[in-house]
């Protein structure tokens, strides 16, 4: 009986001691010395695989969430010149954050995609 209320007594203490979490974090977060490099952005080697991994499960053309459709240059480059595009991932007042319910993108993928936009969203 001792030995269960001490082994029982330890676990809790050790519980306190060295509590467990999950998190999540970038490359970016950890190590903030590497470098984005935001010279020659383009729509199809930068942006539509951002697009692809953090938008298109909700923003396509058969499920546009919002009546927002992201799949295509030609569909994006509205929300791109408009504003709403960087506006969302930023997550600026006026905007519907984005990716919605989760944190921000990570701080290169939105550099890029501000780059994209001021170099006029071309079709690249």
């Amino acid at each position: 009986m001792m030995r269960r209320i001490f082994f029982l007594f330890a676990t809790v203490l050790l519980g306190l001691i060295f509590p467990v979490s999950c998190y999540y974090d970038s490359e970016e977060d950890l190590y903030p010395q590497v470098q984005c490099d935001t010279s020659n952005v383009s729509f199809a080697n930068d942006i539509q695989p951002i697009l692809t991994n953090s938008c298109l499960s909700c923003h396509n053309a058969f499920s546009s969430q919002g009546d927002v459709d992201l799949e295509g240059h030609a569909a994006v480059v509205k929300y791109a010149l408009d504003g709403s595009l960087v506006g969302s991932v930023q997550h600026d007042r006026g905007y519907s954050a984005m990716p919605q319910g989760t944190s921000k993108l990570e701080i290169c993928k939105i550099e890029k995609m501000k780059a994209w936009v001021n170099a006029g969203a071309p079709n690249n």
